[in-house]
């Protein structure tokens, strides 16, 4: 994912947890950020410590980043949201990940059916 589309700075991070809302399954909680004219959505991940050590932690964000490059046409463009893994979150697949991501997106609304280019 291009660094256009990550949510980079502590500030931001600190500006979506508090004014953003939030949604959850048992491996990943999403808070997002409305951000109307905005050309493309921007995303952070975070996975803490009590995931694993950082060989799995890092195999965590890889799976993420992998599932939302393969949902990147259907991501809403005017959003600003985190990905935040729970502990259990490293004894996925990437199939199981793709799935609960796919899961709790949908939840937040942040998928649409229309395929963007």
């Amino acid at each position: 994912m291009r660094k256009s589309y990550r949510v980079k700075t502590e500030a931001d991070f600190q500006k979506v947890f508090q004014t953003g809302n939030s949604k959850a399954n048992r491996n990943y909680v999403v808070y997002q950020l409305e951000k109307p004219g905005q050309k493309h959505f921007r995303v952070g991940i975070s996975v803490g410590k009590r995931v694993g050590n950082a060989v799995h932690r890092n195999q965590v964000k890889r799976r993420i980043r992998q599932g939302l490059q393969d949902l990147k046409p259907r991501l809403r463009p005017d959003v600003d949201f985190l990905v935040i893994a729970r502990p259990r979150a490293d004894r996925l697949t990437q199939d199981q990940a793709k799935a609960n991501l796919i899961h709790v997106l949908t939840l937040a609304g942040l998928l649409t059916d229309e395929v963007r280019e």
